[in-house]
């Protein structure tokens, strides 16, 4: 989840906690999700059901708002 937060911040899409300002970091939201992906190849195989349907939705999630942020970015 902090992660997934981390990717969400990234995007403009939340205020960053620690300063409370809105700021868009694509970088930062690429990150994120790439690490999400990793995450989900090395720990395959080791996951319950539930999480792996978990992850796969936060990672799908977190695309198609990248998709949109990318295009609002210009």
């Amino acid at each position: 989840m902090m992660l997934a937060s981390s990717a969400v911040v990234g995007m403009g899409a939340a205020p960053d906690p620690l300063t409370g300002h809105v700021r868009r970091d694509l970088e930062q939201a690429t990150d994120a999700i790439e690490l999400l992906i990793l995450l989900r190849e090395k720990t395959q195989g080791n996951r319950t059901p539930e999480e792996t349907r978990i992850l796969d939705q936060i990672i799908y999630d977190l695309q198609v708002r990248y998709v949109s942020a990318r295009k609002l970015a210009g």
